[in-house]
């Protein structure tokens, strides 16, 4: 183990024994897997950039904010480059309060053989003292740590079997959600309801089918049983596992191995448990989809402290405007450029005449020429995009050059350097690099390439003039080569890419997720010794009260996405009946999160005026009346919109407070809300204080128009 980096160590002052021990983690700064293929060959998967950060300085910095003090990062492919880059780190004094380790191992090819490998080159410096975090390289987080440790050491006190406390999040059952998790293993626990004991962890089991063993449901009469949860892969650990895995070489799998093997373990009688977070934030980069989906997370500020306007981990901040648009300071931008809603662009990138950047991050240094149009794509640093190119949900790496008119269809990864031909079109799905596809597909092949590497350079140098001179599969001047989809995985593409599902497997998505609904229902009934308290899911929440806060932000999230994708009304109200339940709210909560929802909108939209801004909102209102409307189909939840568009200009949106009247009437002639709400509004205000009449005041003339219009209707119908 060599130390990487020296810093004040930060003890915390919880308990006597925090102070006298250490707060430790083990970070794994590999993977073992294949799925960000073909990048991973050239660069360790901790190192791509996330939001224009390396993914593993997000790791880092909540580990530092969390209170821990030392972390082991643990290195296999392309040990050098994440050495190096801790090295730089440390000189640079991004974490001042972490001391960073690192252990090098070139033989080991999972979890497993990691923490065995850890194991045996603890030395009396340098070594795990007592409890620990694990956690992967690949980790977004922002839940604090001290009470899931306090949590873990008090119970260990009580019972010495209890080796690990695992955190897991509830999934929100939608379509977006399981959109975002397309690829990842499907998950299904059983927990001791009282304890928060771990049972039974079983991941891609039968829909419908609940095989628990009897000898469980008879030592354990009350099992919560739970296949709506994720895996935040983020543990406290005693000692004691690292010695587990020393003592059995079967282990490689962290869960399908370590839980199956202690969790059937009736001799020793280790024990693992559970704590679920509820607001707080955690997830990690499984796969490209999941890069995409944390990646738009940062962005709509849900990792909070950890984005791009914060100065955490040495990172250059960017300023943030409206729409959640985030800009370097020395960023060139012509003024016939846009760039829209949801986007990152950093520092010394130029975007010329008419190019459109939206829902996009663009890194460091590109050059990015006329009339170029970039949605839902991540484009990292110096890459150069020529005129009239088109690139849509696709990831384009470092230093990568796009000639002019170019066309990158959804689900395109462009690796390293790779050059794509003028007017080329780069099919949907394609994965493009310069080094050959590997004829096997083995997690260790990256080991092959970065031992390799002192010779890569020259390589790939080579293999570019070669391809250069006779033509490649880009084009004839393009350089690089398309790599084929194996056999039997053509139609699964789309499962593990930036690019939207089809609208066909969407479908098929939101069907299964009704037969699950189904199932869900009927699986705890098969057994009766089995009793279901899924509603003590969220036991651990502190404070139910904030539940309608949590739910407001979802339902933003979820319009806002909505907006920005295309998404249909009546996909949007799928989505928002999911929350719904999940949160166990009413059509009024709905009605007044959508609408707030809206009216933010309509302010975060450009605007130099009240007219402007009148027209925003009017805007939003006519697209998206279907989906307010669905939850305002009685005379109370018509109440709680104008209710809550009175808060919002009270409060978090005062620029609308002009427009009050104006916005009200649409609402009326959008047919969203009705004349008896209105009027029934008017009378509850008409007892209130003189300070509280300030919209009422306002509507005076619109409401006495329909008073009188109500009274005009009331006399043709005497007279009929």
């Amino acid at each position: 183990m060599g130390a990487q980096k020296k810093g004040g160590a930060r003890v915390s002052d919880d308990t006597e024994e925090q102070t006298r021990q250490r707060l430790q983690a083990i970070l794994l700064a590999d993977s073992f897997t294949t799925k960000f293929r073909p990048v991973t060959l050239e660069r360790p998967k901790v190192l791509l950039p996330l939001a224009n950060v390396p993914m593993i300085d997000y790791t880092l910095a909540w580990l530092e904010s969390a209170g821990i003090e030392e972390v082991f990062v643990f290195c296999c492919a392309h040990s050098t480059q994440i050495t190096d880059y801790l090295q730089t780190s440390s000189e640079q004094q991004s974490h001042p309060n972490l001391l960073v380790r690192t252990i090098e191992s070139h033989r080991s090819i999972s979890a497993g053989d990691a923490l065995r490998y850890i194991y045996e080159q603890q030395t009396e410096t340098s070594q795990i003292q007592g409890d620990f975090v694990l956690v992967s390289g690949d980790t977004v987080s922002n839940m604090p740590l001290a009470d899931l440790i306090r949590e873990h050491r008090e119970r260990k006190k009580k019972d010495e079997k209890a080796i690990m406390t695992m955190v897991i999040k509830k999934s929100k059952p939608s379509p977006m959600t399981r959109q975002s998790r397309l690829g990842t293993d499907e998950l299904f626990v059983a927990v001791d309801p009282v304890t928060k004991q771990l049972l039974h962890y079983e991941v891609d089991h039968v829909r419908g089918s609940v095989c628990l063993d009897k000898a469980l449901m008879e030592s354990n009469p009350s099992v919560m049983i739970c296949n709506d949860m994720q895996d935040c892969y983020i543990d406290v650990c005693s000692p004691e596992v690292l010695s587990l895995f020393e003592d059995n070489f079967d282990y490689q799998h962290l869960r399908r191995d370590f839980f199956k093997g202690v969790l059937g373990d009736d001799i020793m009688g280790y024990k693992i448990f559970t704590h679920e977070i509820g607001s707080s934030y955690a997830s990690r980069v499984d796969n490209f989809r999941s890069y995409d989906t944390v990646s738009k997370d940062i962005i709509q500020r849900w990792t909070y402290p950890y984005v791009p306007d914060v100065n955490f981990s040495g990172n250059r901040p960017l300023k943030v405007g409206r729409q959640g648009v985030y800009k370097a300071s020395d960023v060139v931008q012509s003024r016939s450029a846009d760039v829209g809603a949801c986007s990152v662009v950093g520092y010394g990138t130029k975007i010329g005449n008419g190019g459109r950047v939206l829902n996009s991050v663009i890194g460091n240094g590109c050059c990015i020429g006329a009339d170029v149009v970039i949605e839902g794509s991540y484009v990292w640093d110096n890459v150069v995009i020529e005129d009239g190119c088109e690139i849509r949900n696709a990831i384009v790496c470092d230093g990568v050059r796009i000639r002019a008119g170019a066309v990158l269809q959804p689900g395109v990864v462009l690796s390293f350097k790779v050059v794509v031909g003028r007017g080329f079109v780069v099919p949907a799905y394609s994965k493009v690099s310069l080094l050959q596809q590997p004829m096997k597909e083995d997690s260790d092949e990256e080991l092959e390439y970065a031992d390799s590497s002192s010779g890569t350079a020259d390589r790939l140098s080579g293999l570019s003039l070669e391809m250069e001179s006779k033509g490649s599969e880009l084009g004839p001047d393009g350089v690089g080569y398309i790599w084929e989809v194996c056999e039997g995985a053509h139609d699964e593409e789309w499962k593990h890419s930036v690019a939207p599902i089809p609208e066909d497997k969407l479908a098929e998505i939101i069907q299964a997720m009704e037969d699950d609904d189904t199932e869900d229902e009927i699986v705890p009934r098969k057994s009766e010794e089995l009793k279901s308290d899924v509603d003590s899911v969220n036991t651990d929440v502190n404070d139910p009260g904030d539940d309608y806060g949590y739910f407001e932000r979802e339902v933003e999230g979820t319009f806002l996405r909505a907006v920005e994708e295309g998404i249909k009304v009546e996909l949007g109200i799928l989505e928002i009946n999911s929350l719904r339940l999940s949160y166990n709210m009413e059509s009024a909560d709905c009605a007044g999160a959508i609408f707030y929802a809206m009216m933010k909108l309509a302010v975060d939209t450009p605007h130099s005026s009240l007219r402007e801004l009148s027209e925003n909102a009017s805007s939003i209102i006519a697209k998206w009346k279907g989906l307010l409307g669905n939850y305002v189909k009685h005379t109370d939840e018509q109440i709680e919109v104008i209710m809550k568009f009175e808060e919002m200009c009270q409060e978090t949106a005062r620029e609308l407070s002009p427009l009050f009247a104006q916005i009200l009437q649409v609402l009326y002639d959008k047919e969203v809300v009705q004349e008896d709400a209105i009027l029934r509004w008017a009378e509850e205000k008409a007892g209130a204080d003189e300070a509280d009449k300030v919209y009422l005041q306002q509507c005076e003339a619109f409401i006495q128009w329909l008073k009188e219009a109500s009274e005009e209707e009331d006399e043709e119908e005497e007279e009929d």
